[in-house]
């Protein structure tokens, strides 16, 4: 008697279900971080990059971020990001006159999220920053498939309301914490202003 190809596919019935096509990835470095620090985790960065790609085709990964050039420890990290499967779109830190430093990447996301329409079947957008709604709703008019990833609390009503799915970080931050191993140099994360990210030692 022959099996089902499906028995044998690494594929759950889930994904078979789907039909999520081609993916691409736009992750809100900033947004991700301090969900990370809501949830008491470390992000595993190959760990969620193969979440959320969750074995369909990669088109890209796109990881936007604030940068402090003179920082090394976050230069090493971007650095390991682009060795290993993102595409980083960093933007320098501007200093605001409260002393704070920020760096706002929704034009650059909302840009690439339509500048590759076509190239793409399924957008997987993780932040919850309603100003990304207008671009969400842009391009499922153009065909594309929206899943927004983010924290709950931390994500605008707006967005869910114009994405085909959402996703809850506290639903799937087992599959994507980094898990402390012996004699293993584990990131450590401290914010060095009030959007930026730091790296001591690469995985």
């Amino acid at each position: 008697m022959l099996s089902h190809p499906e028995n044998n596919s690494i594929f759950t019935p889930e994904q078979f279900l789907e039909n999520r096509g081609r993916v691409a990835i736009f992750i809100d470095g900033s947004n991700l971080f301090y969900a990370a620090l809501q949830l008491g985790i470390e992000i595993d960065y190959t760990k969620l990059l193969c979440r959320l790609t969750a074995g369909s085709r990669l088109l890209r990964s796109f990881f936007y971020t604030g940068v402090d050039r003179t920082n090394e420890k976050q230069q090493g990290f971007l650095l390991w990001m682009r060795r290993n499967g993102y595409r980083v779109i960093a933007k320098d830190l501007v200093q605001l006159p409260d002393g704070s430093k920020k760096a706002n990447l929704d034009v650059e996301i909302a840009v690439d999220m339509m500048a590759l329409v076509g190239s793409y079947d399924t957008a997987v957008l993780v932040s919850g920053d309603g100003d990304l709604a207008y671009a969400v709703n842009a391009v499922s008019y153009r065909g594309v498939r929206v899943e927004v990833v983010s924290l709950r609390s931390m994500t605008s009503d707006s967005l869910i309301n114009v994405a085909d799915r959402y996703i809850d970080l506290e639903s799937v931050k087992e599959d994507i914490q980094k898990m402390p191993r012996p004699n293993h140099t584990t990131y450590t994360y401290r914010p060095l202003s009030s959007i930026t990210m730091m790296e001591e030692g690469n995985p």
